[in-house]
């Protein structure tokens, strides 16, 4: 259940500029938005991926701090997705639905994965399993919510990055919880 609360904030960045695509361009037809939602979940499972990989060559250095440095991270993250909540607009992001804005806009939304990704070498996890779901949960949230987009425009955008945000911070709590033996 965790990896799929994670799974869902970590898309919630993604899930804003789709949503934001489809107000944008209500036009955007069905192989489009599957290109959207590709890149968005690509770049979800990713970057978590290395992450994961890279967290693993110091995981043994700080394992008696590991809790306390995955739950800075995701607080942090959270905090992060609910300033940009209440100033983004991602309507102004995004200029068009070419590839390269679509590998740039990706990428920008999945650097917090990457972090994640980190924390996840400090936990007993099947990492191929956790990308996957990201990927995967990122790629269905995205085609919906650019369906959400063209129905009801850029009024849930900002909604969704602070529920993304509210969630990590949740989960950065409840890691440290388990790493002081308080639950």
């Amino acid at each position: 259940m965790e990896i799929i609360l994670i799974a869902i904030a970590l898309a919630m960045d993604s899930v804003a500029v789709s949503i934001a695509s489809g107000s944008k361009y209500k036009n955007v037809n069905f192989s489009t938005t599957l290109k959207i939602a590709f890149f968005f979940g690509f770049f979800q499972g990713l970057m978590p991926l290395i992450g994961y990989f890279a967290g693993t060559l110091f995981a043994s250095l700080v394992d008696s701090i590991d809790h306390y440095i995955a739950f800075l991270i995701l607080c942090y993250l959270g905090y992060k997705m609910i300033q940009e909540a209440r100033q983004a607009n991602f309507e102004e992001e995004l200029s068009d639905l070419k590839t390269n804005t679509l590998f740039l806009l990706a990428i920008a939304t999945s650097i917090d994965a990457l972090a994640v990704g980190i924390t996840f070498s400090f936990q007993e996890i099947n990492i191929w399993y956790a990308v996957s779901q990201i990927a995967l949960i990122t790629f269905i949230l995205c085609v919906v919510a650019v369906f959400i987009g063209k129905k009801l425009g850029g009024f849930l955008e900002s909604k969704a990055e602070f529920l993304g945000g509210i969630i990590l911070i949740i989960l950065g709590i409840k890691i440290l919880l388990e790493g002081l033996n308080i639950i």
